[in-house]
């Protein structure tokens, strides 16, 4: 069979077409012996432990930009979402909504992507959607990933563990992502590419909680950047959390690009780092095994959990020695980000 070279809405009619698509691009790429089976649900086996379940829709805009994809995202995303829970992921569904009129190569390219970076994780496509809507009712595609995973009953995750005294640590330098789209999208002429941080954690985080199983929390810092993250854990856990401007690795790339754009990478999102809560004497053992790593070379610790008067705010000391309040986020930086 040979497709044609763009999407129609025959393509999502659930007819001969659409048999095609799934036939001669989308099952050969993602070919397991799940999926092979074609059902309406996948069956699978019992991990042991704990099941951690996590769905995400990614409507990035551009859908290719440095340092990733659409479906690069779309497997990052959901696969890291598993990770910051302590599980390690097992099976994802992916569901497409396709405009008519995609191409059919840029479609090709979003699947091997999807593929290789599925791999990359050591998880399977298990089972899917693909709906098609007329021209102009979307934005070229859409992806929806959900995912489950298995993680030790034992593993400590919620803001309910954190104490006074705990260290904050962030697992690499900060901000790539946003500037890295918002630099495509706008053609930006800086001097320097700037490449998404967009990677898969699972790798690192499934070892790091096997060896430090005293970790108290881990969330990814995706929309709304650092600053959104440590706000909702000093909302929850009802501390302040301490961080030192000098301590926070920004590279100069993306520091010179956040100031250009009137940007603070503290609100940037990130899509391939994570922060983490550990007891502050495992802290520097920690660091040292996340620095083992590539996309955690450049871990550091930025603060601490303290006890206030009037807890639940983020506060930051310059590298002047002011203090300031770090605010949750209000609006958008930047949209369509992932």
């Amino acid at each position: 069979m040979t497709l044609q070279n763009n999407i129609s809405l025959a393509h999502g009619s659930g007819g001969t077409q659409m048999q095609e698509l799934l036939q001669t691009l989308i099952w050969p790429e993602l070919d397991n012996k799940i999926l092979r089976e074609q059902n309406d649900s996948a069956i699978l086996k019992n991990r042991g432990g704990e099941l951690v379940f996590t769905t995400d829709s990614f409507v990035v805009q551009p859908i290719f930009f440095p340092g990733g994809d659409i479906g690069h995202l779309s497997i990052c995303g959901t696969v890291n979402d598993l990770a910051m829970m302590g599980a390690k992921p097992d099976a994802l569904s992916l569901s497409l909504i396709i405009e008519a009129g995609f191409d059919i190569e840029s479609l090709r390219k979003i699947i091997v992507s999807i593929k290789k970076t599925a791999d990359e994780a050591d998880v399977k496509i298990v089972t899917g959607d693909t709906k098609v809507v007329g021209t102009g009712q979307a934005d070229k595609i859409y992806i929806n990933t959900s995912g489950i995973g298995w993680r030790n009953e034992k593993i400590p995750t919620g803001w309910n563990t954190v104490k006074s005294g705990d260290t904050v640590i962030v697992s690499g330098t900060i901000g790539h992502h946003g500037v890295a789209i918002l630099a495509a999208r706008a053609e930006l002429p800086f001097e320097h590419e700037l490449k998404s941080d967009a990677a898969v954690l699972s790798n690192i985080t499934v070892p790091l909680i096997k060896k430090f199983p005293n970790i108290k929390w881990m969330r990814d810092a995706t929309r709304g950047g650092v600053a959104a993250v440590l706000n909702e854990l000093a909302s929850q856990a009802n501390f302040d959390i301490e961080i030192e401007e000098a301590k926070i690795p920004v590279t100069e790339k993306v520091r010179g690009a956040a100031e250009i754009l009137g940007l603070d990478p503290l609100y940037l999102a990130n899509e391939g780092r994570f922060i983490l809560i550990c007891p502050e004497n495992k802290s520097e053992e920690i660091l040292l095994f996340l620095r083992k790593y590539e996309v955690s070379k450049t871990a550091q610790k930025i603060g601490s959990i303290t006890h206030q008067a009037t807890p639940g705010k983020v506060v930051l000391t310059t590298e002047y020695g002011s203090r300031r309040i770090i605010d949750m986020p209000s609006g958008e930086q930047l949209p369509r980000i992932c």
